[in-house]
Parts: structure tokens; C-alpha cells; sequence
């Protein structure tokens, strides 16, 4: 099974001259990114869902095979913070089935402030349509208990392995058949870059956990200066060199 890799999202003026020809609209740009990637993580959709409409023109923008996921909206995980979630993962769900075949995960990433609560996020991810693939971003460290990690387990939910310094900055569970990756800021020049040592440690980690048999979705957040792009492709490469199947991330 393949190791997708791409960015969180794609429409960052600063990639000009990195990912986008000056000559390239920025009305063609996704279509620019579907080149080289065959993945990525809708980020925008956090700030303002799109509509359904919106998310089908996507998909008829986008090639056969790539793979599109939906990070969910502010409005469920950071104003509602998981509570009452019934409408707003079925808004979620409703607008994202628009990208059809192109569909990846949904992330939900969760406000730092926001504590444990084990029964508020079981019933939140009960509420995603059946066969949905959902993975979850904690940022406090009272979501790290065993209690979390079995209703992740249970429901074939991915814990979202999230880097910043070129570290982890979560437990390193496997609790699903399938993986998902961040990587937010690394440590290397240009910042916020990686350096070629914390993306081989990536792919170690990734290879220990995920054999060939299991797919891992691995996202770049550290869009300045287009630092994600160049990761993107670096990261791919060294995944290629350890004999992975890396679809598209070329440059």
C-alpha cells in the first residue's frame, strides 16, 4: 500500500517561483499541485467549510487516484469543542462526499486547551458515516491515556502523529489498520524546514509502524516559503530509497 505525501493545502502566495510558475493562475494552481502531488490535506476548510458544490468541482479538477483530506471545521472542534456534534459532522460529511472517488481522511485537530474527554469524542466519531476514515489530533497531554488510545483502537481511528522541531509531539500509537502524519515546523535552514536527519527519522518511524500492507497519509504544515514543497519531495524520495510506494511527489 502506498505512503501519501503532500502538503496542507496548496493555495500560498510565497509558493510562486517554488511550486508555481509565475505564468500559472492562481485559479490553475490546484490543478499545478495535481502534477506533482497526488495528495493533500484541505486545510481551508477548518477556517470555512465549502460547499458541496465546491468540493465536486474539485473532484472533476482533479485526476484519477489523488486523494483529497478534509481537515473538519473550527465550528465542531474548536467553538463547539466536540460538543452536540451530530449537525456538524453531517454538514462535514455531506459537503466532503461532493470530492466522490477523491475523498481521503477527515482530521479532526483539537484546540490545545481542550482536555480529555473520553465519552465526547467516542460520540463524536460514532456520528461519521460508516467506512469514513477519521484521524485525531489531541494538543493536551491529558488526551495520552490508555482509555483514549482503546476508543481510538476500537473504531479503526488513526491517533495524527504530529511533529514540531523535528520531534514528536505525541505518542507514537498505532491505533489504526492505516496512518496519518503532520509535520508543523522543523529545525533546519530556511526556517521552518527539515533537515534530511528528522525526515529519515520520519521514514524509520513510519516503516517500524506501517509495513507494506497499510497506507500512511504524511502532511507538511510548514508552508513559509514553500519549506512543505521542498520537504514534500525530499520526504518522498528518502520513503522511495527504503522501497515504499510513493505515488506522485515529484517534482
Amino acid at each position: 500500500m502506498p505512503v501519501f505525501v503532500g502538503t496542507c493545502g496548496w493555495q500560498y502566495r510565497d509558493w510562486r517561483g517554488v511550486l508555481y510558475p509565475e505564468d500559472v493562475p492562481q485559479r490553475r494552481w490546484l490543478e499545478h499541485y495535481a502534477e506533482h502531488f497526488a495528495a493533500v490535506e484541505n486545510d481551508g476548510a477548518f477556517y470555512r467549510l465549502p460547499k458541496r458544490t465546491t468540493f465536486a468541482d474539485w473532484r472533476e479538477r482533479l485526476p484519477s487516484g489523488f486523494i483529497m483530506a478534509v481537515k473538519a471545521s473550527r465550528f465542531l472542534t474548536h467553538l463547539k469543542r466536540l460538543r452536540d456534534p451530530a449537525e456538524p459532522v453531517r454538514r462535514l460529511a455531506d459537503a466532503a462526499a461532493g470530492l466522490g472517488k477523491r475523498l481521503g481522511p477527515f482530521l479532526l485537530q483539537l484546540p490545545p486547551t481542550l482536555k480529555a474527554d473520553p465519552e465526547l469524542l467516542a460520540v463524536c466519531l460514532d456520528r461519521f458515516p460508516r467506512g469514513a476514515r477519521v484521524a485525531v489530533e489531541p494538543r493536551h497531554e491529558s488526551w495520552w491515556t490508555d482509555e483514549i488510545r482503546e476508543i481510538l483502537a476500537e473504531r479503526d481511528v488513526a491517533l495524527c502523529w504530529a511533529d514540531r522541531g523535528g520531534r514528536p509531539v505525541t505518542p507514537l500509537w498505532r491505533t489504526a489498520s492505516w496512518g496519518y502524519v503532520r509535520l508543523h515546523e522543523g529545525r533546519a535552514d530556511p526556517a521552518p524546514s527539515y533537515g534530511d536527519a528528522a525526515l529519515r527519522s520520519w521514514c524509520e518511524r513510519i516503516g517500524e509502524a506501517w509495513p507494506e500492507s497499510a497506507d500512511c497519509h504524511v502532511y507538511f504544515n510548514n508552508d513559509p516559503g514553500g519549506a512543505a514543497v521542498r520537504n514534500a519531495f525530499r520526504f518522498a524520495e528518502l520513503m522511495r530509497g527504503r522501497g515504499r510506494e510513493v505515488p506522485g511527489a515529484r517534482l
